[in-house]
């Protein structure tokens, strides 16, 4: 018997049609879907020069009914907005954003794949098109904003499985003053000491703690997770706040747990995983997905039994059960496409 093709990675395959607009310093064109393809751009354009550019990530999902339903459009539309002004970048309201996402989706929707596991991944993405590279301190005036489509399976290679995580307790995972907002300059800090990591030891990921002050990896929050509790870092300006981190969190709380968002160190995490406790990743791509081994000071610390533990699991089960419509939508999460 033959082997299985691989998987193509995480978004590496795109859907045919994309929803865009532009801006040309005065006014906002009508949205309008047309083929993926590549852009014309200015090569001065500010986007490749001085990094105006923000981005958002969230999914749509079939459920097993046939209905394909779009998971917090408003409040990813909400923060796109909010990435736009620390940028300077001119943004059209969070409902108009919220209708180009339908748009690329109702234009895409043969290309949703069917649950479980699979998604209509969606980057709403916004550059600053201005041809100008005398413009170093002055934001770009004409902008171009279009929602792509990827469908996509698991984020992390291998599907679900426990994660091995480096603790990096010297270098931050970005700049203050980018930490909370979703563009290029959030990533990139955190791409040389991940890929030596991976490279060198093995890991999936790298946990920033700088000066022992717990934050996130380099694309998802981090959560810790007991039998009553799940405990995560206090919101700031240092990391990106999660919609998939606000949803695991309310649904939590529906389900009994107790919510501590406060402060974490690595010796408590440490302390947290030798007793039993749990650990988990969580974000558009990676869902909640479980942490099974800590490297701390060139030690390995297991979390919990090393595996995929039960409340980890047990969470993400509802986050996946409400996103496929197969359990009530008590907060108004969910949008229907048809």
């Amino acid at each position: 018997m033959s082997a299985q093709p691989a998987a193509p990675a995480f978004g590496s395959v795109f859907a045919a049609s994309m929803a865009v607009m532009y801006f040309d310093g005065t006014s906002w064109t009508e949205p309008k879907v047309v083929p993926v393809e590549p852009i014309p751009m200015h090569p001065a354009s500010h986007a490749l020069h001085y990094g105006s550019t923000i981005f958002e990530g969230l999914k749509a999902h079939k459920g097993t009914d046939g209905i394909v339903r779009i998971f917090r459009p408003d409040r990813h539309a909400q923060r796109m907005t909010q990435s736009a002004a620390r940028l300077y970048l001119a943004c059209p309201d969070a409902e108009t954003i919220h209708g180009l996402m339908r748009d690329a989706v109702r234009a895409n929707i043969t290309e949703v794949p069917s649950a479980p596991g699979s998604s209509l991944y969606l980057r709403p993405t916004l550059i600053g098109t201005t041809p100008n590279i005398g413009a170093a301190a002055a934001p770009s005036t004409e902008v171009m904003l279009y929602v792509l489509c990827s469908p996509v399976g698991d984020y992390f290679a291998g599907g679900l499985r426990p994660l091995k995580l480096l603790v990096e307790t010297e270098q931050p995972r970005t700049t203050p003053l980018f930490g909370s907002v979703k563009c290029g300059a959030n990533y990139v800090q955190a791409l040389p000491p991940t890929l030596r990591a991976k490279r060198e030891l093995g890991v999936d990921q790298v946990l920033f703690a700088p000066g022992g002050d717990v934050q996130e990896t380099g694309a998802a929050n981090f959560l810790l997770i007991d039998d009553e509790r799940v405990v995560t870092k206090a919101l700031d300006t240092s990391f990106l706040h999660g919609v998939t981190r606000d949803s695991i969190l309310r649904l939590a709380e529906d389900m009994g747990y107790v919510v501590e968002e406060r402060d974490l160190s690595v010796n408590e995490v440490v302390a947290w995983a030798a007793r039993g406790g749990e650990a988990a990743l969580s974000g558009t791509a990676a869902v909640l997905s479980p942490v099974g081994t800590l490297l701390v000071g060139g030690e390995e610390v297991t979390v919990g039994d090393g595996g995929v533990g039960p409340n980890v699991l047990k969470l993400r089960d509802a986050l996946t059960a409400l996103q496929r419509g197969e359990a009530e939508d008590t907060h108004g999460w969910l949008e229907a496409i048809g």
